[in-house]
């Protein structure tokens, strides 16, 4: 049992890292929605590319466009918060009673 338990902070861990960064990057690509930046630059190509899958099909999913602005990041940041503020405990919790019954 002791490897699962392990394994699960392992993956707790992973995740709360994975979640971090990503809601980073979902930031980034709100303040670059802003200042309206080359679209072949790179490093906006990645951002875009990384984040648009999630913001898309959030768009499809809950169309919020009040006054042109797009509400999609914001349901984004909170479904990451509510993951590392839920998930990730959770997963560290079970980890570390199978590790002290």
């Amino acid at each position: 049992m002791y490897f699962i338990g392990y394994l699960l902070r392992a993956v707790a861990t992973i995740l709360n890292m994975v979640l971090t960064l990503y809601l980073w990057i979902i930031i980034a690509r709100a303040i670059l929605s802003w200042v309206n930046p080359d679209p072949f630059n790179p490093i906006v190509r990645f951002i875009h590319n990384i984040t648009e899958p999630v913001l898309g099909r959030l768009r499809s999913r809950v169309p919020l466009f009040f006054g042109g602005i797009d509400f999609s990041p914001m349901i984004a940041i909170l479904v990451i918060v509510l993951l590392t503020n839920w998930l990730v405990p959770s997963l560290d919790q079970l980890g570390q009673n199978l590790l002290h019954p």
